[in-house]
């Protein structure tokens, strides 16, 4: 079969793609796919092509760092340094995933527990109290006012701004 694509050289790639419910055939040459898709030695290709015909020598990934190989932290569970976690970072995610449920560090930022936080949470309390006042919502402008001293008593040490 012909390459659906430049139609001169044999067909070695079936692409087949199926979007909302229609199946899309698509018989390539390896240049027309490498071209439209991107490269057949792609890691993901490489893995699918050794899992059918499996490698002749498993690829052992190094940091070029400290010289750890993965093999040396599926073993010990220890890195050998920071540079170790962008070498081996496909590796790690899922595992990182699994334990944390994240992979982004937050912080503290989110509990408003430090300063910084505070001050965010005070300016945010005097927005809303100045919506509640402008619509007359005294209840809710009371309850906000008794927060926001709350919070400036622990941010000047029981003085309240003025």
């Amino acid at each position: 079969m012909l390459c659906q694509h430049c139609k001169k050289n044999a067909a070695t790639v079936n692409y087949v793609e199926i979007i909302n419910g229609d199946k899309f055939e698509s018989h390539l040459c390896a240049h027309c796919y490498a071209e439209l898709y991107g490269e057949l030695n792609s890691k993901a290709n490489a893995d699918i092509w050794a899992g059918l015909f499996g490698s002749s020598a498993p690829r052992k990934k190094v940091c070029p760092v400290c010289g750890t190989s993965y093999s040396d932290y599926e073993r010990t569970g220890l890195l050998g340094c920071a540079s170790c976690y962008d070498v081996f970072k496909e590796e790690l995610i899922p595992s990182i995933r699994r334990i944390q449920g994240k992979v982004e560090h937050v912080g503290k930022i989110g509990k408003n527990n430090d300063e910084f936080g505070l001050h965010r949470r005070l300016k945010t309390l005097q927005e809303e109290l100045e919506v509640a006042l402008r619509e007359k919502r005294y209840v809710d402008a009371g309850r906000l006012n008794k927060r926001i001293d709350e919070i400036s008593k622990s941010l000047h040490g029981g003085e309240k701004d003025d």
